[in-house]
């Protein structure tokens, strides 16, 4: 029989694969159900697409919202914090019943139109995967506890087309300390993930930006600088606004919880909508990155992407307030460049700038929110140097999201994720277990109300 140590090569190996092809028919089945749902909503005859497109996301959050009450809670929120608990309590446990949830009620969920990112989920469903091939292969607890870093690697890898920016984003927001073998294994997932996804979906950027952009003039910079302060204003008005939403809903008992999911997704409807009549452009219900690119190459106008930002914002705090099944890094993402673009308009405007600028900036912007809301300094710009293909903005990204990230910590310590956690009353400390109230260790029971299938009711609503 192989050792530990072997079984523990190999499975890793085997999760990158399998990893990098379950994300693959994820973003694949919510493609499809976006085509079959959200955009025939969209395309309907007449005035009657208003209609539709306001019932798509509530009939989605409709059904999902079953799904998550009786048959898997655990497959609602985002998917990070999921795999913070499964790592830090549950000794990397992700069951096969969650992960399968996750997939189905997401992916309908999303593909009728939820203000929602695929990116989180692709997380869970890819440590759900390694978790299985971990105790198929009877690792111990500890190595079974690895398996989830290299799940998430895996996942962020295959979801962003992004290697690297997985592996820092692992570290950051998962491992929190330099474990030699773990480390190794999340960069040979993360790699074979996103060798997978290349070879099915094509190696080229998520984003395709017309040219390289570069700082053109040393004078953008105070722009960059202004971006960085609205990008931290932006990311603590989104994560006191979810947290704010999301509290009510809890408080809501009025309305029956399967019930929720459908008035956010139908308010999410409804700014579509107003995006549609006003703009004739989507982005608010459906997939975002084809306005989003629209932003990277300066094609919008500046009331446009102002406009956008606001209603993202609010469609996302709807759609995941309510109790919905989905993540937030798209949506951090399409707000930091309408944000980004917004700002470019000011540079072009005030110092006669090429029009490239509004480009530019909307790809700073990008890296900006999301350092903002998610903190994750290092991923952000990594991640948008992958997802672009252009390193010219070196300088500006790195200020800009300094500047978010600082101000945002400043204003609100707590990170939205570890935020999330302490609602349902789980409080976790960066890279290992849970608080203990009478010292800095993680205890090292469990408490004697832990369930196999999610922690407990609190847990698995995170």
């Amino acid at each position: 029989m192989p050792t530990e140590r072997q079984r523990l090569l190999a499975v890793t190996i085997l999760a990158g694969g399998l990893c990098g092809l379950a994300a693959v028919a994820f973003h694949g089945s919510i493609h499809w159900l976006e085509a079959l749902l959200i955009e025939r909503a969209n395309a309907a005859p007449g005035k009657s697409w208003i209609v539709w497109t306001i019932l798509s996301p509530a009939i989605g959050g409709l059904v999902a919202g079953l799904g998550l009450t009786y048959f898997v809670p655990a497959a609602a929120g985002s998917g990070i914090p999921q795999v913070k608990v499964a790592y830090t309590l549950r000794d990397g446990l992700i069951t096969l019943r969650e992960t399968f949830g996750k997939f189905v009620l997401c992916a309908l969920q999303i593909g009728s139109g939820a203000s929602l990112g695929l990116e989180g989920p692709t997380v869970q469903i890819c440590a759900g995967v390694s978790s299985l091939l971990s105790r198929l292969a009877r690792l111990s607890p500890k190595n079974s506890r690895r398996m989830a870093s290299v799940g998430m690697a895996a996942g962020i890898a295959a979801a962003f087309n992004a290697p690297i920016a997985a592996v820092t984003f692992t570290l950051e927001e998962l491992i929190g300390d330099l474990d030699q073998t773990m480390l190794s294994g999340v960069i040979v997932a993360a790699a074979l993930a996103a060798v997978v996804e290349h070879s099915i979906l094509g190696s080229n950027p998520v984003f395709h930006v017309q040219g390289n952009y570069t700082l053109g003039n040393a004078s953008s910079l105070i722009w960059y600088a202004l971006l960085g302060v609205l990008a931290a204003v932006v990311s603590v008005t989104f994560t006191d606004s979810l947290l704010g939403l999301r509290a009510w809903f809890r408080r809501l008992k009025r309305v029956p919880k399967w019930v929720q999911p459908a008035i956010g997704g139908a308010a999410t409807g409804a700014m579509a909508s107003v995006a549609l009549a006003l703009f004739h452009m989507n982005g608010i219900a459906g997939d975002p990155y084809k306005t989003l690119t629209l932003a990277l190459t300066g094609k919008m106008t500046v009331v446009a992407m102002l406009t956008f930002c606001l209603l993202k914002l609010l469609a996302t705090v709807s759609s995941y307030s309510s109790g919905g099944s989905g993540g937030i890094f798209a949506p951090a993402l399409f707000m930091g460049s309408m944000l980004g673009g917004a700002v470019g308009f000011l540079d072009v405007t005030v110092f006669h700038h090429s029009s490239d600028a509004i480009g530019a900036f909307a790809v700073v912007g990008m890296g900006a929110v999301f350092a903002g809301i998610v903190r994750a300094p290092m991923t952000s710009v990594l991640i948008i140097f992958e997802m672009t293909g252009g390193y010219g903005l070196v300088l500006p990204l790195m200020i800009a999201n300094m500047m978010a990230f600082v101000l945002a910590r400043h204003w609100r310590e707590t990170p939205v994720y570890e935020a999330l956690l302490a609602q349902d009353g789980i409080h976790l400390h960066h890279g290992g277990g849970p608080l203990d109230p009478h010292g800095d260790e993680p205890p090292s029971d469990l408490p004697p109300d832990f369930e196999a299938e999610g922690l407990s009711s609190r847990a698995e609503q995170a």
